[in-house]
Parts: C-alpha cells; structure tokens; sequence
C-alpha cells in the first residue's frame, strides 16, 4: 500500500460499511467480501481476486482501531483540502495551514497559522508521525514490513453423529510458504543480494512536485528488498512455493450442514516475519437413514398402530447414539403429533443439548386375517353414525 492509495482509496467504501461503522459491522463486511471474492472459489476470475486484495487492504486498515483512527485523521486532513501550500510565515486563508511542503514528512516543525513553529496547529516533527505506524517510516527513511499470511479455504464432509457430537479430521491442505529448497531466500546458494533500486526496503519514492512524495513497492524486487543472484529453479527467485500438509482440525459438536468455520492463525505462513493467514472450513453432513435436523434439534418419525393411536399407550423411541427413551401417547393422539424428548438433541455452543421432536405416524396394514377384518368391520358399525367428514362439508357450505 503506497501512500498515494492511503490518502486517496475509500477504504469504507470498499467495504460498503458508513463511517461510523462498528468494528464488528467493519469485520462482518470484510468476512462476506472475502467469502464472495476468495480466489480459491473463484479460479480464474481476475476481477474477483482483484476486490478480494481491495478488501484485505481495507479491513488491515479499518480492522485496526489504531491504524483507523490515522487513516481517518489524514483523509479529513488532505481530503477536505485543509492543507494548502504556502511560503515560511506567510498568511494563509482562514482555516488554512501555511507550511512548506517539503517539511511534510521531514524533521523540521510545522508551521501553525502565521508560520510560527509549534504554536496551535504547528506540527512537530512534520506529518512523518502521522504516517509513521502506517507505512514504518519515519522522516527518514523506511524499510520492508511483515506480511500476514494468505487465508485458506478448505472442505470437510462428516456424517450425521459426528457432526452432532464433534469429530476430528485430517486435512490437506496446499498454500504458499517459504521456498523449502532455498529457505525462503529466492537464490540457489542462500545469499540473495540488496536490491540497488530501493536498497533493501522494499520501497521506492517518487515526487509529485511541490516538495511532495509518494511510496510505492519496489517494481524490481518486488516488495522484498532482495534480488536472487541465482534464482531457486523451485520458485523462480521469488522466496515463495506451494506448500502442502496434513492437519488435524477439531470440529465442534453441533455443526450445520454448509457451517463455515474460522480457525484462527492456521492458514498459510506469514513472509518476513508476519502472522499466519486463517483456516476456514466448509461442512458438508451426510443424510441419517432415521434421525433429522433442525436447529439444535433433532427429529424422528415413530410409527403407531391405530390401537396404540386411539387408546393410548406407551412406546420406545430410538436416540442418536444413546439407550432408547419411552414416551407415552395420549388416548386419541392424531396421526401427525409430535412430541418433544427433552436433551437428546444436538449439542448447543454452550454445551447443553436440544430436543429430540418424535412426530407420530399411525400406521394403516396392507393385509388383514379373517380375525382382524371382523374386528374392524365390528368396529365400523358401532361408528355408523359418526362421520368424521361432516364438519367439512358444514364448512364448505359456510354454515
């Protein structure tokens, strides 16, 4: 990031957030950004990768509450035009800043209204301060910063009872880290040179009159301050190849089917220093023959006989990996009820479980003995005079 695109990008705007956002509506944004725009899920597709780096570089920015209020405090500076140039002590309009421009970034005092040195408004030490945790640098001079590692992107499938109860599994993944055959170093023999260009920091000025300058990347070295002598045949002299391992990732009891999960730290390795990128894992869960899921609960259907359905009784009740629990079924329990078995659903993300909801389903047989057709049709007749339908009819007819 130069400091042109520090003053001049909208980083709120990047992000879609006003500004006054919160930091966590400033992370949400960024998060969603960074799902949609992530270059692993949309191969090939530039301008996707494109907004994908715009919204990093805005979120280390905004994430940052520090870097923020800098950011903030420059654009309302050069943006609103409140800074003019002007000769050493001379009268600037009403509002304005009078100083030479030349001490923008230099050692020297500012000048406050009228040109005097460090009176109200006078900027000690020139606007390096301002800038200084932003860019390292000082009046002086800068050097290469750490860089945060890549985020990674990965897939998990688990059945029905791990993701209820919690698995883990193994994960391989590929991503960028340091050149294993030269140490990171980009040269076959380990002893890359200074670039002459930007000599070692990974930046390089250039004026824009005025006494004004600005900080871009080093187009020679590419942002790392060391040119390979002899570049490493693996990674072509740029200290970086595709890497790939096996981890062991814990996931948590209770996961949903298409849950993104954030690990921390876990993606890929920082250069120069910097932290690593995030993990984050999408679960996929396999169908259960017996057992749904809603929410934090689980369902089942249990089928009744129409006996047990219109005289009541007891059943047994299967549970996810657990000793079957009894339920009672009121006399009159229509087809389609469902009852709650309290704590045998899935785990909650404070620990406790929800329930499990088991909807009855009265059975109808498809053959019956001489015994039960003459039970059934005693039955019928001592319902002769009930119809179950006439309430129906009374309705359609808006009685």
């Amino acid at each position: 990031m130069s400091t042109k695109d520090f003053i001049e990008k909208d980083y709120y705007k990047v992000l879609g957030v006003p500004k006054d956002a919160t930091e966590a509506e400033i992370k949400k944004a960024y998060r969603k950004l960074a799902r949609e725009n992530h270059p692993d899920a949309n191969a090939g597709d530039p301008k996707a990768e494109e907004r994908f780096k715009d919204a990093s570089e805005a979120y280390d920015v905004l994430g940052d509450p520090k870097r923020r209020k800098e950011y903030d405090e420059a654009r309302t500076l050069f943006g609103g035009g409140g800074f003019r140039p002007g000769g050493a002590g001379g009268q600037g309009g009403a509002g304005t800043f009078n100083f030479d421009l030349g001490d923008l970034f230099g050692g020297g005092q500012g000048q406050g209204p009228g040109g005097g040195a460090g009176g109200p408004g006078g900027f000690g030490g020139g606007l390096g301060d301002v800038f200084g945790g932003l860019f390292n640098r000082g009046g002086t001079g800068t050097r290469t910063q750490p860089r945060r590692g890549q985020d990674i992107e990965s897939e998990v499938t688990l059945s029905f009872t791990e993701a209820v109860d919690g698995a883990t599994v193994p994960l391989r993944m590929s991503s960028s880290a340091a050149c294993k055959d030269c140490a990171g170093t980009g040269d076959k023999n380990g002893t890359p040179r200074v670039c002459p260009t930007c000599v070692g920091t990974g930046q390089v000025s250039r004026g824009t009159g005025g006494g004004f300058s600005l900080t871009d990347p080093c187009v020679d070295c590419k942002g790392r301050g060391l040119i390979a002598q002899d570049p490493c045949d693996t990674c072509k002299g740029s200290g970086r190849a595709t890497s790939s391992r096996t981890m062991q990732v814990r996931i948590p009891a209770g996961v949903s089917d298409g849950q993104r999960i954030r690990l921390r730290g876990k993606g890929a390795p920082g250069e120069r220093g910097g932290p690593h990128g995030d993990l984050y894992v999408v679960v996929h869960v396999d169908k259960h023959p017996v057992f749904g899921r809603r929410g934090d609960n689980l369902t089942v259907t249990v089928p009744v006989t129409f006996a047990e359905a219109a005289l009541g009784g007891e059943v047994k009740v299967p549970t996810l990996g657990g000793p079957p629990v009894t339920l009672k079924v009121p006399a009159g329990t229509p087809s389609g009820r469902t009852m709650r078995a309290r704590g045998k659903g899935a785990v909650r993300k404070d620990g406790t479980r929800g329930d499990l909801l088991v909807t009855v389903e009265v059975t109808v047989p498809t053959e019956l003995d001489d015994k039960a057709r003459d039970a059934l049709e005693t039955f019928q007749d001592a319902l002769a005079d009930e119809d179950p339908r006439a309430a129906l009819f009374k309705a359609a007819k808006g009685d």
